[in-house]
């Protein structure tokens, strides 16, 4: 598949992320940057688990391409989340970027130690959050070439 097609090709994307104006910016800043990103939010680690292994009103949800993971959030906060998605099988393979505003040497290590594809630091400003949210569909969703795995 080439990489125009990659482009235009229609993308899950899992946004687990607890904050209503940080999910704001990254609906708005998907628009900007890839119209073909159909971006699902989930508020909490326990809804995030759920929605990945299909359970209860997630039955019917679409594998995601990519898992955006905040850190800090309710109920299973992200680092059990990060552990439980790369322990598990059948999950393990999605690419899964840490996006959060911690920028501790603690939080970085144990997310690299628990094989999250990449930590990235929150930008503070609509300009630099939709510059990071365009670099990741460039790198993540067009250019890097992922597998093509079922339902």
């Amino acid at each position: 598949m080439t990489r125009s097609e990659r482009k235009d090709r229609p993308k899950t994307v899992l946004l687990v992320e607890d904050s209503p104006g940080d999910i704001r910016l990254m609906q708005e800043a998907f628009k900007t940057a890839d119209r073909s990103v159909q971006l699902q939010v989930v508020p909490d680690g326990l809804a995030a688990m759920a929605y990945l292994r299909r359970e209860g009103i997630f039955a019917n949800a679409i594998r995601p391409a990519l898992i955006l993971l905040d850190l800090n959030l309710p109920k299973m906060d992200g680092r059990e989340v990060l552990a439980n998605i790369k322990t598990d099988d059948s999950l393990r393979l999605i690419p899964t970027i840490i996006l959060t505003t911690s920028d501790s040497v603690e939080d970085v290590l144990y997310c690299y130690e628990c094989q999250a594809n990449s930590y990235l630091c929150k930008p503070v400003g609509l300009e630099l959050f939709e510059k990071t949210v365009e670099s990741i569909d460039n790198y993540w969703l067009t250019n890097a070439v992922s597998l093509e795995l079922p339902r």
